[in-house]
């Protein structure tokens, strides 16, 4: 039975998630079974004095996305404040742990200031020639995913961390610790407590998931003295100690209150939808657009598309991420002053499978397949396709497509998707998902990554403090399903959409330099069984 020892209101645990655009703070009361407090700040419309665009700093070259990790200082600080004025009582938050946003790199000096005064981010597609230098050093490509459980990408932060040796050699020489971002809101939180978990370890492409050891061969192609700068790596299901006391009595928080290990937000998204346990499949609709599963055993992909990473709580996670998805569908929104509501009115007067018409949405490079320097393409689009509501079906299915993609190559048979994001209150994205995978989709209602770092912070508090339980008995009992939202694949537009996965596949290994099928070819037979209306 799931943990129940004392009254509801007691024991109050905290999840932060310092994610790309925004900070958001999630308090759970483990005995009445609920979310008791809920606050979310986005750092453009919130904190205008950094002059950030959707979290990032604003005038960047092409290819360059960064931010000011005291930014994510001011919005830690900022939802704790809040906090403090409210009437919850913060005084019984047992313990508080941070989800953060995967693969930035954050350098301090010895004194504990910024020794790089940004922090380059997930999305930035600068580094690739340090991903090409790190893998030659190594012997290649197989050696690489021998020696991390991955491939080097621009997004992971072993590129970063080069890249900074070769161009900014002062602030390298300055550098005493290289964080990771909840590493770094970790530091923050504790005084000064300088640790890493294995979650995060594991998307550096420095440590391997497998092993559970740094390389030392890419620390050595690196920099002989990196291992000194490197966090050490302990459990996820510990707590590195307890908030510092001038945070505790700044916020009205409990001086016992402890920081937990933590960990990336997309260990922490798949414990907030129940990902707990091997089967479950969740995707994530975001900025970016994530697909994971929880494995017993490490999946190593031979071809590094998908990533290897431990989970949050001892076991390991698979999980699949492209660069591109909200980033499209906001700005196609924006650009022509449309609502949620009337570009799903578009979507529904055009057919699926759009007739032939494809949108490749590789906006600004691509993480899988691994394409750092990728740009859009558009295929297909007759002169009777130029109005805007084929365009927005194009790009609904191009980013579904392009997830579908790779979602191919992961170790597992989804028998139901669960689905987190804002895109997964839509109809039009429940649908096409369900369509283009085949399979049952079910939003997740709640607030994913933070409400996975409190859920964690609860299950490791007990196992410190009253007993070890399962983390499923702490999970459960906060997930809910949107029954009302499930979707199911729809037989009729079947035929449909398995041509428009191969026309998708015709279109970008051709625009790879990969063997595949005529795209002209494909598109006739796509346009062949079309639906002649909207289904």
């Amino acid at each position: 039975m799931s943990p129940e020892p004392t009254p509801p209101g007691e024991r109050l645990f905290a999840g932060l998630d310092v994610s790309t655009q925004g900070c958001k703070l999630v308090v759970i009361d483990l005995g009445g079974r609920e979310v008791v407090h809920v606050d979310a700040l986005a750092y453009d419309r919130d904190l205008p004095a950094w002059g950030t665009r959707d979290g990032v700093i604003r005038g960047l070259p092409e290819g360059v996305s960064e931010s000011d990790p005291r930014m994510w200082i001011e919005a830690v600080d900022t939802v704790l404040e809040r906090l403090a004025g409210s009437a919850l009582r913060r005084d019984r938050i047992r313990s508080l742990a941070v989800s953060g946003q995967q693969h930035g790199l954050v350098a301090l000096d010895a004194d504990a200031n910024l020794a790089r005064p940004t922090s380059k981010l997930w999305n930035d597609f600068s580094t690739d020639e340090e991903c090409e230098i790190l893998t030659e050093a190594v012997g290649g490509r197989a050696a690489m995913i021998a020696e991390v459980g991955n491939t080097q990408r621009p997004g992971y932060t072993a590129s970063k961390i080069l890249h900074m040796r070769r161009h900014e050699p002062e602030a390298w020489a300055r550098a005493a610790t290289l964080f990771v971002v909840h590493d770094y809101i970790n530091w923050h939180l504790t005084g000064g407590v300088r640790a890493m978990e294995p979650g995060d370890a594991s998307g550096t492409a420095l440590w391997h998931p497998g092993t559970g050891a740094w390389s030392a061969r890419v620390v050595a192609a690196i920099d002989p003295g990196l291992a000194a700068k490197l966090p050490e790596v302990g459990p996820t299901d510990r707590s590195l100690g307890r908030i510092a006391p001038r945070l505790a009595a700044r916020f009205g928080l409990d001086p016992a209150c402890t920081i937990d290990a933590g960990s990336g937000d997309n260990m922490c998204a798949a414990i907030g939808t129940g990902n707990v346990r091997p089967g479950v499949v969740t995707v994530s609709l975001g900025t970016s657009g994530t697909a994971c599963t929880v494995l017993d055993e490490p999946f190593i992909d031979p071809e590094g598309e998908i990533a290897a990473y431990r989970d949050a709580t001892g076991r390991h996670l698979s999980l699949l991420c492209v660069s591109n998805l909200a980033n499209g569908y906001n700005e196609l929104l924006r650009l022509h002053d449309l609502t949620h509501e009337r570009f799903a009115e578009l979507v529904s007067t055009v057919p699926p499978g759009n007739e032939g018409r494809l949108l490749v949405p590789w906006y600004a490079g691509e993480r899988t397949p691994d394409l750092p320097h990728a740009a859009p393409v558009t295929f297909g689009f007759d002169l009777e396709g130029l109005s805007l509501a084929p365009l927005c079906r194009a790009v609904l299915e191009g980013h579904v497509l392009n997830l579908h993609h790779g979602f191919r190559r992961m170790p597992v048979k989804a028998g139901e998707i669960r689905l987190t994001g804002g895109l997964s209150r839509s109809e039009a994205w429940c649908r096409t998902i369900a369509d283009v995978f085949e399979t049952e989709v079910v939003p997740v209602e709640g607030e994913g990554a933070a409400l996975g770092a409190a859920l964690h912070a609860a299950w490791v508090w007990l196992a410190e403090h009253e007993e070890r339980v399962p983390i499923d008995e702490v999970v459960d009992p906060f997930v809910h399903l949107d029954e009302s939202r499930r979707t199911r694949p729809r037989t009729e537009v079947r035929e449909t959409v398995r041509r428009q996965r191969r026309l998708f596949d015709a279109v970008t290994g051709r625009l790879r330099g990969l063997e595949a099928p005529d795209p002209f070819e494909a598109r006739v037979a796509l346009r062949a069984v079309s639906p002649d209306r909207a289904v």
